[in-house]
């Protein structure tokens, strides 16, 4: 059974960090690329970053492109995401999600087979 699990969502000032994790199992981990997203109220589910299997590549949406940094241990089975500098608009459920790596890394949502159940993040200005 594939589980992803997130974990270190909070409540925070605008300006404070905080370390996403997202613990991964029932899976070959380094076999996947992974991504996280988010969704906040009313939004749709939107890209914040990704990084191919051996996390020598990553990528990230605009919007946290030199706040946020996206990073793995495949030996831990885990995939951390190190948010700086955070602003009322990150604001979000923030997901994990696991893709094959033979398919690439992509920025669609439709696109990643397995998913964690979500972590919440509330920034206030």
């Amino acid at each position: 059974q594939v589980q992803l699990v997130e974990s270190g969502g909070g409540l925070v000032q605008a300006g404070d960090s905080l370390r996403l994790s997202c613990a991964v199992s029932g899976l070959t981990f380094s076999s996947f690329a992974m991504g996280w997203f988010r969704q906040a109220p009313g939004k749709e589910r939107e890209f914040v970053a990704a990084i191919q299997w051996s996390g020598s590549s990553t990528y990230y949406a605009d919007s946290v492109k030199g706040r946020f940094t996206i990073s793995r241990v495949n030996a831990k089975n885990t995939v951390y995401l190190q948010m700086n500098g955070l602003r009322a608009e990150d604001t979000a459920v923030y997901y994990c999600a696991a893709r094959p790596r033979l398919l690439g890394v992509t920025v669609n949502s439709a696109d990643y087979n397995y998913w964690g159940q979500g972590t919440q993040v509330t920034v206030s200005s």
